[in-house]
């Protein structure tokens, strides 16, 4: 009897070119998901809505700390964006839900070497600093900022409140947001923090 020869397959041979880029490309992803899933690196520690004359304020408390490679990013003359984003929204069963408010708060942080102090900005507003520490504790503290009118919300009804803060990855150098993608350094950012609301 003569032996028997296995064929094999072109599919083989597509395959065995195809496995290593796919194994790189899954690679990739892990550490990309690895970055994002450790990624909540400020913790929300309250979030809450007060009346106050005709408006509803603001109150909030974040706690984090500044890592040394956005601390040394900051010594070599790179600034530092910070979002702090609030929503508030009623629900709907017959619709999307309505947004009732947005809020959006830029804080710029630089470091000046002249004086070695922090200075964090936002909008017209700028303090200096001596510490990070002392830029945490300020940028981490919400207190009384006026997010909608009293007269905008329905007593009696129920809304949903969401606040977050985070890193502005987006207002870095080219060079540092592709960092950004695989280094947990750079993506310093809360959840979403989501309570309920009645008037």
């Amino acid at each position: 009897m003569s032996p028997v020869h296995a064929t094999r397959s072109p599919w083989h041979a597509v395959e065995a070119a195809l496995l290593p880029r796919f194994q790189l490309f899954t690679a990739v992803l892990l550490l990309v998901f690895a970055a994002c899933a450790r990624a909540d690196n400020i913790a929300v520690a309250t979030g809450e809505l007060l009346p106050e004359e005709d408006e509803y304020v603001l109150n909030a408390q974040f706690d984090f700390s500044f890592n040394p490679t956005l601390e040394e990013a900051l010594q070599k003359g790179i600034s530092l964006y910070f979002v702090l984003e609030f929503e508030l929204s009623r629900p709907r069963w017959y619709w999307i839900d309505e947004k009732v408010a947005q809020l959006s708060v830029q804080y710029r942080l630089s470091y000046t070497p002249l004086t070695r102090q922090y200075r964090l900005t936002s909008g017209l507003l700028s303090q200096q600093f001596d510490t990070l520490d002392e830029v945490a504790r300020i940028l981490g503290r919400v207190v009384s900022r006026p997010v909608v009118a009293r007269d905008a919300l329905v007593k009696g009804s129920r809304y949903e409140a969401a606040l977050r803060l985070r890193l502005d990855v987006a207002q870095l150098p080219k060079p540092f947001q592709i960092d950004a993608l695989t280094s947990r350094d750079w993506t310093l950012q809360s959840v979403w923090y989501r309570w309920s609301f009645i008037p």
